[in-house]
């Protein structure tokens, strides 16, 4: 094991923590994909060097454990979806209660579309840095990105009785 790799990890793991729950449905499903990724890049003699290769390979490796775990989960149909839904009346929100609606929505979001929502606007990769951790073409990430801002969009100004809210915007 190599101190230097052993120490680029640690100064990512933030990074990384926030990625795998942007695309797992829990933080336990979260921290066990980054724990199985940080041991195979540990063991690996192919990890990157230079923390920005190591940080776009190491969501590729997150990406790829959360894949599969999900892949595991539909295959013996223990997998159940749970959606949050918040329903907004009254005043304005605060500061601190838009965050959390903002946070709410982003997790009722489906994997995928949280996934390209965090590499880019989270994590602040690049169109073709995320196109190479998502392993598609730098368009494609760039409609899904269009996508996922509208959705969240749309459900963030989304009311209670079905109606949506104009925006000025």
């Amino acid at each position: 094991m190599s101190r230097v790799l052993a120490a680029a990890l640690e100064r990512l793991l933030p990074d990384l923590r926030g990625f795998a729950r942007s695309i797992t449905t829990n933080s336990s499903d979260s921290e066990d994909v980054v724990q199985d990724a940080v041991e195979r890049a540990l063991r690996s003699h192919a990890a990157p060097e230079g923390d920005e290769a190591l940080r776009r390979w190491m969501f590729r490796v997150i990406r790829n454990l959360a894949i599969d775990e999900l892949r595991k989960l539909r295959v013996r149909r223990e997998y159940s979806a749970a959606q949050v839904r918040l329903h907004h009346d009254g005043p304005p929100c605060t500061d601190v209660a838009r965050d959390v609606l903002v946070r709410m929505v982003f997790d009722a979001l489906p994997p995928a579309t949280r996934e390209v929502l965090f590499l880019v606007d989270v994590a602040g990769l690049r169109y073709a840095e995320a196109a190479e951790v998502m392993d598609v073409p730098e368009g494609t990430v760039m409609s899904r990105l269009s996508r996922a801002r509208k959705a969240m969009r749309d459900r963030i100004e989304e009311r209670p009785d079905g109606q949506v809210r104009k925006t000025t915007r």
